[in-house]
């Protein structure tokens, strides 16, 4: 009886030594491994352009958010040598940033881009909600998850105003070290994390 028991130890020490916690794709590995993910962690940039923009680009919700915020100022200007006729609508705005703007935005654009007219700003990061479901087939499993868009300043969060929240789907392949996530490329029933992120669909 006692050889049993030592042989029982030594065959479970031997399993417990073999199987490393990569190998069980679990809810809070899957969590772990996306959260961490370079893809997952790149910000949401939002490209500012100040000077002669066209009327499109100045009714965009972007902009006239920007606008409703105080701070950017437009003024009507032709877009070219020839003036539009005269009673058209304007085909070109002169953008600005008002007093409100530039202290807004002082902090957050790249001091070898101050004098550029065109500029990106860091706004948002994302942050994983959960993982809502995993499905696994041999060496391969599909994660579901939620995420969402969490503000990095005040530009942020009127951008991503609501707490909208995503799902998306990602790729997991087993391999001899456990389980990984697929980045990059990905087999063609699978999707990449990338690809993931940007097939979200708005959660319900």
């Amino acid at each position: 009886m006692p050889r049993l028991r030592i042989s029982l130890i030594v065959t479970c020490l031997c399993m417990a030594v073999a199987c490393s916690p990569r190998d069980f794709l679990t809810r809070r590995l899957a969590a772990d491994l996306i959260a961490g993910s370079e893809t997952f962690k790149t910000t949401q940039q939002f490209w500012l352009r100040t000077g002669v923009i066209s009327s499109k680009d100045y009714a965009s919700p972007e902009y006239l958010l920007l606008q409703h915020r105080g701070w950017i100022t437009g003024a009507a200007v032709p877009c070219g040598p020839n003036a539009a006729p005269r009673g058209a609508p304007p085909a070109c705005w002169d953008v600005a940033l008002t007093p409100l703007g530039v202290e807004t935005f002082r902090d957050l654009i790249p001091k070898d881009a101050a004098t550029s007219q065109f500029f990106s700003v860091p706004v948002a990061r994302r942050e994983l909600v959960a993982v809502t479901g995993i499905s696994k087939e041999g060496n391969f499993a599909d994660v579901e998850f939620r995420w969402k868009w969490a503000p990095l300043n005040e530009v942020g969060a009127a951008l991503n105003a609501g707490g909208v929240q995503y799902n998306s789907t990602v790729a997991f392949r087993h391999y001899d070290d456990g389980w990984r996530l697929i980045e990059g490329s990905a087999p063609r029933s699978n999707q990449s994390l990338d690809d993931a992120l940007k097939n979200a669909e708005t959660a319900q």
